[in-house]
């Protein structure tokens, strides 16, 4: 039967639990038979509405899955700090539809310059439709994220912080601070480098603790651009941790290496950075008024497992490490849109049994890959001699289109290969945003859902046409005959002959409905 050019089904709005047994699970234990148990209230709890909550808040929803967001503070954060979205989370963005807000909103810049700051500008024709740097507000990219939750059905509740929880073989029961309980299917810990979610589900977080601190921070200067450029410049052919840019209206945003590792719990003054300016570059430049103060340090830290039974970890909460190359964010984001539509199809019924156990098998070692470059990326901002006679080594290296390429590649998340086993190099790795004959393929997948890109134009998605969307099209601009997408963009499969793609369809989307 020949198919459409392009067909898409809506997902059913029925919620189906597949079945846990207590034994099946480490950690999982029963608190209460099945009779005495309250009803799901939820079918998933996400404990944190950072960007990595919201985000996945959203994909869940795409899929019907009725969603809590709890976040402990009541209003969002006051402060200003500027994150940078790399090429990837951009991409992530046009995928679901809110790349133009987020522009509106943002700040392009080039791409390059990312690895320990040697400035290098980025390889020529990378593989992208977006191959630059967002710099956008933190606070604004999470507002726009929660609305986008919110819009497509979540709820989110400020003020309320998870304090203990237990689960069961058919749901988690959460207690907030002030005693409420609630019960959902899953709950998932996206709560921060110092997760509630993480410490009470008992999981490791090995690693290494900070042995560096860094002052951050935006205030007004009292001297003019001029001078605070050239001392800068010159400051960081040795110091790489430390600078002023000017932010606007005479705000700067100021880094300083702190004076040494102190008590996280204090935030640091206006008088710590006045004289961690006057150490290091003989001059505070008459910093004052500040809009917000902050430190960080370079510990460097990794969750054991992402999931023990029904509870599962993203984002900061499942690692942390130097913001050094502007990863962190974008990391946790990328979780997100991993987790979703694999945590929707577990709930949804259709899941194939281990496909939510992928998730740790993907994303584990991507979040190992970012500690080990963030580890390498603060020793060469060290002001020993021997990582400063490697940093210049790198820097000569650099110059090598192979080697620039590789490393903002890493950086940047658009050189992530999943392993799906053997297979053309395509093969699990991201579809860039091709030109397809409806327009551009990132168009196509704004809801979530998988596609199939068919230049052969006799393939069928069959009994998956509730979760696979088809688009026939013999232009696509792809030289292979045929790609499955799963939901975060990773080509699944490629080939020409149905019977396999059958196979493939069945190991990412379960059985077909029909």
């Amino acid at each position: 039967m020949d198919s459409p050019q392009f067909t898409a089904e809506p997902s059913s709005n029925d919620t189906v639990e597949r079945d846990f047994t207590v034994g099946d699970v480490p950690g999982l234990r029963s608190s209460a038979s099945g009779a005495d148990r309250s009803p799901l209230m939820f079918d998933v709890i996400i404990a944190g509405c950072g960007p990595t909550g919201a985000m996945l808040a959203a994909e869940l929803r795409l899929h019907g899955v009725r969603v809590l967001v709890l976040e402990k503070e009541t209003e969002p954060a006051s402060f200003v700090r500027i994150v940078g979205l790399h090429i990837r989370s951009i991409e992530l963005m046009a995928m679901r539809g809110l790349l133009d807000h987020i522009l509106e909103k943002g700040r392009r810049r080039p791409a390059g310059g990312f690895f320990a700051a040697i400035p290098k500008p980025a390889p020529k024709g990378l593989d992208s439709a977006h191959a630059y740097l967002l710099g956008i507000p933190q606070p604004v990219i999470v507002d726009l994220l929660e609305k986008h939750a919110i819009e497509l059905g979540a709820q989110v509740r400020r003020g309320c912080a998870v304090a203990r929880f237990e689960q069961d073989d058919e749901g988690v029961t959460v207690e907030l601070a002030d005693g409420e309980q609630l019960r959902a299917g899953y709950l998932v810990g996206c709560d921060g480098g110092r997760s509630t979610v993480r410490k009470l589900l008992g999981v490791g977080f090995p690693g290494e603790p900070s042995r560096t601190e860094t002052l951050m921070g935006e205030m007004e200067v009292g001297v003019p651009q001029e001078e605070i450029a050239a001392k800068v410049t010159e400051i960081r052919e040795t110091h790489q941790r430390f600078w002023l840019r000017p932010f606007g209206e005479g705000v700067y945003s100021v880094v300083v290496p702190a004076a040494g590792v102190s008590d996280r719990t204090e935030p640091p003054t206006l008088e710590d950075f006045r004289q961690q300016l006057r150490a290091i570059a003989g001059t505070d430049f008459g910093v004052h008024s500040p809009r917000w103060l902050s430190r960080f340090g370079d510990a460097t830290r990794l969750a054991e497992r992402y999931r023990v039974g029904r509870v599962l970890l993203a984002g900061d909460a499942a690692h942390i490490h130097p913001p050094t190359g502007g990863q962190g964010l974008n990391l946790g984001v990328q979780d997100a849109f991993n987790l979703g539509w694999k945590l929707a199809a577990q709930i949804r019924g259709w899941a194939p049994e281990t496909l939510l156990d992928t998730y740790q098998a993907e994303r584990h070692p991507v979040a190992e890959d970012v500690l080990d470059n963030t580890r390498a990326q603060m020793e060469l901002h060290s002001t020993e001699p021997g990582p400063q006679a490697v940093r210049r080594l790198l820097t000569e290296l650099m110059d090598f289109d192979e080697v620039n390429r590789f490393l903002i590649e890493k950086i940047t998340a658009i050189g992530i290969r999943y392993d799906f086993g053997e297979g053309p190099d395509l093969l699990g790795r991201r579809l860039p945003d091709i030109d397809v004959k409806q327009g551009h393929l990132y168009g196509l997948l704004h809801r979530g859902r998988g596609l199939l890109l068919d230049r052969t134009e006799r393939l069928t998605v069959g009994g998956w046409s509730d979760r696979v969307d088809h688009l026939a099209d013999s232009t696509a601009a792809l030289d292979v005959p045929c790609v499955l997408l799963r939901p975060d963009g990773h080509v699944a499969w490629i080939g020409d002959d149905q019977q396999a793609l059958d196979d493939h369809l069945s190991r990412w989307f379960g059985k077909p409905a029909n």
